[in-house]
């Protein structure tokens, strides 16, 4: 990047942050219980698992692509997962790594999948992770039989609630992943590609590379975080359903678009997607506390959608301009 883009990306995260900081000046005002430190580690700890994925999430949209099955696959890997570290039959310790790697090669392999077809059959990704969110879903139910897998052992559930100086430990993890993926992003051939890619592909097939690869890998790295996604559910709920994940996209999405990642790919960044992921979780959390329903948040979840592709739109015509 040079070093006028570095300017306009730090300005568009400190914008973001700073209607993160309003969005919680508001909410502090309009419900007291908002600023608690009780309530602050429950955002902290609702916003963890969204962010892993759209972590993921950020790559495809990147791409100019999206992946709409992130929730469905999520299900399936807790399920694939729940039964393993159920299973009688392996030590606790076996069965709590045999469950991370399955759910992590659930996700992955969804992931690749998704990049694979896409790129052999030139099908636009959102087809094809429309078909994989049927896919995976129907493969969930079928797998457990519709029944919902419980009782994991304690030390994995202890495991679940740990903090440090109260900070949820899931959200740490999430942290993580975010720096793992602006390394990636930033500092790696990998990341670079990403972006020129989303920017102009056919300039990057030109140069000698092949884009084909980089985007299925990139839909595997999303599958992965989706996999990691999973365990950490698990670890915060202690449960192993088909019917998790429902509507995970769209906030997945929320987060990537608010936090300034163009539709149209080639234009983004990973700290501006976990800034977009605050916001999100900060948003629910505030509306549940002073009242709102659950089909009015999804209105509002919505409406932010829209209203954040529509501030894109002008974004790009504004950068557009200026370029000429």
């Amino acid at each position: 990047m040079n070093a006028k883009k570095i300017i306009s990306l730090l300005l568009r995260e400190a914008g973001i942050g700073l209607a993160l900081l309003l969005l919680c000046i508001v909410f502090t005002i309009a419900a007291p219980r908002f600023a608690s430190g009780t309530n602050i580690t429950n955002i902290l700890t609702q916003i963890s698992i969204n962010t892993v994925i759209s972590v993921g999430m950020t790559f495809a949209i990147l791409l100019g692509g999206i992946d709409l099955s992130v929730g469905s696959v999520l299900a399936l890997a807790t399920i694939i997962a729940g039964q393993i570290i159920t299973n009688p039959s392996y030590s606790v310790g076996t069965a709590v790594f045999l469950a991370v790697l399955g759910s992590l090669a659930v996700g992955m392999t969804a992931g690749f999948l998704n990049g694979f077809v896409s790129e052999r059959w030139k099908i636009h990704p959102f087809i094809t992770t429309l078909g994989m969110l049927n896919i995976a879903r129907g493969a969930a139910l079928q797998v457990s039989q519709s029944r919902t897998i419980f009782n994991f052992p304690p030390e994995f559930n202890a495991f679940g609630s740990l903090d440090f100086f109260g900070i949820p430990f899931i959200f740490i993890i999430a942290v993580t992943v975010v720096l793992v993926g602006r390394f990636i992003l930033n500092q790696t051939v990998f990341g670079r590609m990403i972006y020129a890619i989303g920017n102009n592909e056919e300039a990057v097939r030109l140069s000698g590379h092949t884009p084909s690869l980089y985007k299925i890998l990139a839909y595997v790295l999303c599958g992965a975080t989706v996999g990691l996604a999973a365990i950490m559910y698990m670890l915060r709920l202690n449960i192993s359903s088909p019917i998790l994940g429902v509507g995970f996209e769209l906030k997945a999405i929320a987060a990537v678009v608010i936090g300034g990642t163009s539709m149209s790919g080639g234009k983004g960044s990973m700290m501006g997607t976990f800034l977009g992921a605050c916001i999100i979780g900060v948003l629910d959390n505030g509306l549940i506390l002073i009242g709102m329903g659950d089909f009015a948040r999804q209105m509002v979840t919505g409406l932010i959608i829209v209203v954040a592709v529509i501030i894109d739109t002008y974004r790009a015509k504004i950068s557009i301009k200026t370029e000429a």
